[in-house]
This record gives C-alpha cells, structure tokens and sequence, in this order.
C-alpha cells in the first residue's frame, strides 16, 4: 500500500484516498458501522465529514497523532511496518501510510472493517463499501461531473 500511495503521489493530485481493512484496531475502537478516517488536510476532513452526513454513510475522524511516530522506530530499517506496542493500532498504522504521500498532497485514509453480520435499512448483510458514498459525494462537489 505503501508504493500505491508513493505512485500515486508522483502526478500531484488534488486528492489521494485509500481504502483499507488494515487493523482490526479501528474495528475495536469504532465498531462494523463506523469506519475511521484519518486525514492530513483539514479542508479535506470537513469536506468529507459533511458529505457523509448529506448521504448518510457516517465516517469517524481519527487522530494522526504525530507522537506516536516512535512506536514505528527500528534498529534495522527506517521504519517498522507494525508496532509493536498493542497501543493505538490504527494510528500508527495510517502513520506508517502517512510516511508515503507527499507532503503537499491532501490524504485521507480509511481504516474500513467492511463486513456487517446482519442486514439493517439500507445496508445489506455482508460486504460493505463504508464510507465510500461520503467520498463519492465528496469528489462530486469538490469536482463535479
């Protein structure tokens, strides 16, 4: 995922976002309902935050809290891929995603679960495309048609 969101950064988008069941962290904190989002751009969090309360497909913002970049520290490497404390799992994991989009570039990161045990009103047992409704909605009114 890393060298998708480095390739991905090399043609200076507006926007890069990755979907991801990447922890079972973010699944604990938030739930199967609830996916995390993590953003480096305010401008982008907001946008995404309002448009998935206009279509109803909720997203929760979670914190790339820079401090816990040292639990991605190594003696061997740049970087580990994993923590290994048990600490704030989907954190350090979008941070370790983080250390590939450039700078400039406004990212979010979905930390996405995708699977629901039971059908509810509008969601359907199984495979989920959480938070991906907010997004499309998103780039609709950020770029239209």
């Amino acid at each position: 995922m890393g060298d998708a969101l480095a390739k991905a950064g090399e043609s200076g988008p507006a926007v890069i976002i990755d979907f991801a069941t990447l922890t079972g962290a973010a699944r604990v904190a938030l739930g199967p309902d609830l996916p995390a989002m993590f953003a480096n751009d305010e401008d982008l969090a907001a946008d995404l935050t309002a448009a998935s309360q206009s279509v109803s497909d909720p997203i929760w913002r979670m914190p790339l809290w820079d401090p816990y970049a040292e639990m991605l520290k190594s003696d061997l490497a740049d970087l580990v891929n994993s923590a290994d404390s048990p600490m704030a799992g989907a954190v350090t994991a979008a941070l370790f995603l983080k250390r590939f989009v450039p700078e400039d570039a406004a990212w979010a990161h979905f930390d996405t679960f995708a699977w629901r045990s039971a059908a509810k009103p509008g969601r359907p047992k199984g495979g989920d495309a959480l938070g991906l409704r907010a997004t499309f909605a998103m780039l609709e009114a950020r770029f239209g048609r």
